[in-house]
Order: C-alpha cells, then sequence, then structure tokens
C-alpha cells in the first residue's frame, strides 16, 4: 500500500472512533443522525463563543453557556448534554464558526458532538464538531483548563436566553 491510502486509512480510523460513541448515544436516545456535511457545502453563517464545565468518568455531562453572532445580533443561549467518553474535570472556552444557518430559528435544539482534546492544567488541545438535524453545523476550537482526556460525543441541547 502506498504511504497515502495507509495515510488515509488511519485518518480514516481516528474519525470512526470519534464518530462512534456520538452515533451510538444517538441511537439510544432517539436522535436523527445526519453526518456532518463535507467542506463543499458549509456555507459560514455566523461566529460563536461557548464557556463550559465538563465531568467526565467514562460517561460525561456538560453545562455552561455562550453567544452567537448572527445576522449583526449577538444572541445569548445555555448549552448542556450528556455524553460517553473521556475522564476527568475541565472548563472549556471555544470559539469558532456556524455554518449552514439561514435562520435563528434552527439554531436552537439537539446536536450531536464528536470531540477529541486533553487538558493538563492550562496546557491544552481539542476541536469539537456539532450538527443539528436542521443541518446547521458548529466547528469549534476549544481550549479547556483542568486535568481531562476527552475521546468521544455527546447530546448536546442548546436553548436561547
Amino acid at each position: 500500500m502506498s504511504r497515502s491510502i495507509t495515510h488515509r486509512l488511519a485518518r480514516a480510523g481516528r474519525a470512526a472512533r470519534i464518530l462512534m460513541p456520538a452515533l451510538l448515544l444517538a441511537g439510544l436516545l432517539g436522535l436523527p443522525v445526519s453526518f456532518p456535511a463535507v467542506a463543499a457545502d458549509l456555507h459560514q453563517s455566523g461566529t460563536i463563543q461557548i464557556k463550559q464545565v465538563q465531568i467526565a468518568w467514562i460517561g460525561s455531562a456538560n453545562l455552561g453557556g455562550g453567544s452567537l453572532q448572527y445576522g449583526g445580533q449577538s444572541w445569548r443561549f445555555t448549552i448542556g448534554g450528556l455524553g460517553i467518553g473521556g475522564f476527568g474535570i475541565s472548563e472549556i472556552t471555544a470559539t469558532g464558526e456556524v455554518y449552514n444557518l439561514s435562520d435563528i430559528a434552527y439554531f436552537p435544539g439537539a446536536y450531536l458532538q464528536a470531540r477529541a482534546g486533553f487538558a493538563i492544567g492550562n496546557v491544552s488541545a481539542g476541536e469539537l464538531w456539532l450538527q443539528n438535524s436542521n443541518g446547521v453545523v458548529l466547528h469549534l476550537k476549544a481550549n479547556r483548563v483542568g486535568l481531562a482526556l476527552s475521546l468521544g460525543g455527546d447530546a448536546i441541547y442548546i436553548r436561547m436566553d
């Protein structure tokens, strides 16, 4: 096998390890499942900032809030959810882009989240992808503070304040 094909297979394996827990959790909760849109289908609609606390010991829970910049306005929201995968406790501050949001009414609701990251004190790395049944996609880069290893998936609910 060429190096290129081997590299692609390894990347696909990592993606499957991240997405499978989220898909399993979605099935157990009865949430509709769709795969994240390909890059060509993503149309940036706004930006987002989130601050939340995540606690995990195989199962995980998170709670927090944030703001969405969309249509020239700032919209506040609360976010929370349950998931599987990881251990530890961390405070997460994340910023990113919102894609495929054509109406603010399509933003709140249930999202599936695939996550991977770590935190040791103030040193952290992580990235989050979320998608809801309306096709809205959130791509977040996360900074964590605490002691945690995060690899899994969550069902997240966003409620407008």
